[in-house]
């Protein structure tokens, strides 16, 4: 067994006896230190041991453990692929054990949310590492079913129920998914390993429905649309660092799921499977973006912006395949390195943004924006991180979010090399497609911001509000200080992830830590190039030299006139831009055909005092469209069958008769 696998299998083993001691002592006062405490810890060396893994790109480990089926043993495996998903779990597991030393303290029913985040962070590590088809998944519903129980800490309210139910159904379907795409690897033979399905190489018909199970399996978990039923609701449902848990990692091992099956096990890709991943990825993006842009709630709004950004690494995943399908490595490697590096970087903005939405709550008691507003004054520091991880989603130099949607769109320049025409056209319409969702991000994230910051207050809630605690504002700072580094320094998150590029897409980017000035040069100079310390030392000066020149040489005279109050004669809080009202614009170009939107204006009759009123109908096409009918079908079926609870013993017997009969002539009748 290796040693350095054998020392990652005991964190996840710590972890589980942590949330053992959790449930035995989660009542008392000193528990939530505890808990998180020992998670951090935890946390932090699997991560050191991980990232050294990466950097030292030491090759691929195994172990056996004498577990789970008979004769087989669970297998775990770290390469370069686990290993970066190892540092992305175990920074975000880390940073949000932390976060919860401060939020945990304004839990309302610790008991529940305790025993199971451990148990929730070893089950993702657990699926990382696994190597066979049965820990994967005895990992994979464990990690599940852990979350669930978070989700359902606050049972009580209904619509918590509700998203609970919601989300246990979906991740009961992913799972069924994935195991009939294993099952179709492990082919007549019924191996388990992933080591013999990297050699059995299934024919098209088999590869093609792979592909199909995995993008139904893993993307009901990342939240592809039209799986992304439970997500908005699960999110806002759970605790707030456990909301950044799912949102910001657990998504992510969808996506090492479907990562490992389609780029590793699976072999060589057909060019149509590209567009196949592009198609659904760009039209989860511009989807999720449109939903969020409509939301008021600012949890809702954040996990709606999750989809978006699931379908941009998506989309560049659907790119790689076809760069790869076509024998074009070193544009694979391009789209392939966007794709991981936007799942670092979607880790660390959309934690930051939960954990500053966390704050929000914890200090106001509302996620509702229309009931915020000027916090800027009440909670300075949170609003500083939230701006930081508002801009960096919104892909704004010199921050994170830009360096890897620039590399997605540098990947996106190099489709009129491929030879199919289908291609040809679908990778730019795809491209126009996440150039919009970047586009509506911005617009999104300024009224996010702008709604619940700034302003006056629209509540007395708000007026109460102070800064949250230091553990809480340390968590954030530090995500707020990843995001800014790893948008001036890209070249040495490019080079870090090398190794695994380099192991499933058998190329790599060049060399960017050797460019001049730390620039990153994705494929020449000639074509294309982006340096973010220069981009950052050029805002920060002209900024400051802006700030200088007016505070000098501008008139000191206070100027005073009558502020324009929309109508109104004094200025209250009504009068001021609501999140519905932001959005208006959009709703009205968009949402005739994504949300079948329908205004409706009632207006007094002349001389009458009554106010006028606007009433907006949106629907939800994707839940209408798939999951209404289904559900009908199934309350159908089960009114109809309900009375067959009823029937006596004599009844029970001649059914269990009858379907004996036809069993044993359907097995007479098969050939």
């Amino acid at each position: 067994m290796s040693s350095t696998v054998a020392l990652l299998l005991c964190g996840p083993a710590a972890l589980l006896a942590t949330a053992i001691l959790a449930a035995a002592v989660s009542r008392l006062a000193a528990a939530t230190r505890l808990v998180y405490g020992a998670a951090f810890v935890i946390s932090a060396v699997l991560l050191v041991i991980a990232a050294c893994h990466l950097a030292g790109n030491s090759g691929e480990m195994s172990a056996t453990l004498p577990l789970g089926l008979p004769w087989t043993g669970a297998r775990f495996r770290l390469d370069g692929l686990s290993a970066f998903f190892l540092v992305v779990v175990n920074l975000g597991g880390a940073i949000t054990s932390l976060y919860g030393l401060g939020y945990g303290r304004h839990e309302s029913a610790p008991h529940r949310v305790l025993p199971f985040y451990p148990a929730f962070l070893a089950g993702m590590n657990l699926v990382v590492l696994a190597n066979d088809a049965f820990s994967f998944l005895l990992s994979w519903e464990f990690m599940s079913l852990a979350s669930w129980a978070l989700v359902m800490a606050h049972h009580r309210d209904e619509a918590n129920r509700r998203a609970g139910t919601i989300y246990l159904v979906m991740a009961s379907f992913g799972t069924m998914a994935l195991l009939l795409a294993f099952g179709l690897l492990a082919g007549p033979a019924g191996t388990y390993a992933f080591d013999a399905m990297r050699t059995a190489h299934p024919d098209r018909f088999a590869a093609g429905a792979v592909l199909v199970l995995m993008l139904l399996g893993a993307g009901s978990k990342a939240g592809l649309v039209p799986l992304h039923a439970w997500l908005p609701l699960a999110h806002p449902a759970a605790p707030s660092h456990v909301s950044a848990l799912m949102s910001g990692i657990m998504t992510k091992v969808a996506i090492y799921g479907f990562i490992r099956v389609v780029f590793d096990l699976l072999g060589e890709p057909a060019w149509w499977s590209g567009i196949a991943v592009l198609l659904i990825g760009g039209v989860t993006a511009v989807l999720g973006i449109l939903h969020a842009m409509m939301e008021r709630d600012l949890k809702r709004l954040l996990a709606y912006s999750t989809i978006e950004n699931i379908g941009v690494i998506f989309a560049s995943l659907g790119l790689a395949l076809a760069f790869k399908a076509n024998g074009m490595p070193s544009a694979a490697a391009l789209a392939f390195t966007a794709a991981l590096f936007h799942v670092l970087n979607h880790s660390f903005f959309k934690s930051l943004l939960f954990f500053g939405a966390g704050a929000v709550l914890s200090a106001t008691g509302e996620r509702d924006m229309e009931k915020l507003g000027g916090l800027i004054h009440r909670l300075p520091v949170t609003s500083f991180v939230f701006l930081i991880g508002c801009v960096s989603i919104s892909a704004l130099p010199p921050f994170n979010g830009f360096a890897s949607e620039w590399l997605v769109f540098q990947a996106i320049l190099r489709s009129p090399e491929l030879p199919q025409w289908g291609l040809k056209v679908i990778v730019p319409a795809v491209g126009g497609m996440l150039a919009l969702s970047a586009a509506l991000a911005a617009a999104c994230f300024v009224k996010a911001f702008g709604i619940t910051f700034l302003g006056r207050a629209r509540s007395a809630a708000v007026e109460r509000a102070h800064e949250v605690d230091r553990w809480s504002l340390a968590a954030m700072a530090v995500l707020a200080a990843f995001c800014l580094l790893a948008g001036i320094l890209p070249g040495l998150v490019i080079d870090g992830l090398s190794p695994v590029t380099l192991s499933l897409i058998g190329d790599r980017m060049p060399v960017q830590m050797a460019e001049p000035w730390l620039s990153i040069v994705p494929i020449a100079e000639s074509r294309s190039s982006y340096n973010g310390l220069l981009v950052f030392g050029f805002i920060t000066i002209s900024a400051s030299l802006a700030a200088f020149f007016i505070h000098r040489f501008a008139s000191h005279a206070v100027r005073r006139g009558i502020a324009w109050g929309c109508g109104f004669a004094d200025a209250v809080p009504a009068a001021q831009y609501t999140a519905v009202s932001f959005a208006q614009p959009i709703r009205r170009v968009f949402g005739g055909f994504a949300f079948r939107a329908r205004e409706t204006v009632e207006m007094p009759a002349p001389g009458a005092l009554d106010p006028a009123r606007l009433k907006v109908d949106m629907h939800d096409v994707a839940w209408e469209t798939f999951y209404q009918p289904i559900a009908g079908a199934i309350d159908f079926a089960t009114e109809r069958l309900n009375h067959l609870q009823f029937l006596t013993i004599r009844r029970y017997l001649t059914l269990v008769f009858l379907y004996l009969v036809i069993l044993l002539l359907v097995l007479a009748l098969w050939p």
